[in-house]
């Protein structure tokens, strides 16, 4: 338990546990004067030298935020916090690959039992398609 105790008062986790502190005040301060949609859809990260730092998913939602800075400035007043600017920045989140669709194909007797079931129904655009289909399965 020693060993841990003293890894925590190495100055970069100090100064990381700091900063992290900020970033959750300011995090709480957004969630409190922010439209429901735009919190949901932006964070903020810090407070410095007076100016509220939020960042945007979207460029869209950059904008909307712009369009609401006045009235975002005044419940900032309103929760004492002295700002006097709001910084509004685009990060988008990234979003992971999508795998590809695996092709799935027919087994030796399902296309048989559509060549049948085309037989049928030749002449018709039904039994066109099942035709077709029942020669791709092959």
């Amino acid at each position: 338990m020693r060993q841990f105790n003293s890894l925590l008062k190495h100055p970069e986790l100090i100064a990381l546990n700091a900063h992290t502190k900020e970033a959750q005040t300011a995090q709480n301060i957004w969630e409190a004067i922010a439209p429901d949609n735009l919190a949901k859809l932006s964070h903020a990260t810090a407070i410095k030298n007076q100016q509220f730092t939020i960042l945007a998913h979207s460029n869209a939602v950059a904008a909307k935020i712009k369009l609401f800075i006045p009235s975002l400035l005044i419940r900032l007043e309103k929760q004492e916090c002295e700002v006097t600017s709001i910084r509004v920045k685009v990060q988008v989140k990234s979003t992971p690959q999508t795998k590809p669709k695996a092709i799935k194909k027919l087994s030796s007797q399902a296309a048989s039992d559509l060549k049948i079931l085309a037989k049928k129904l030749a002449g018709t655009p039904l039994g066109d398609a099942l035709a077709r289909l029942a020669t791709k399965a092959d």
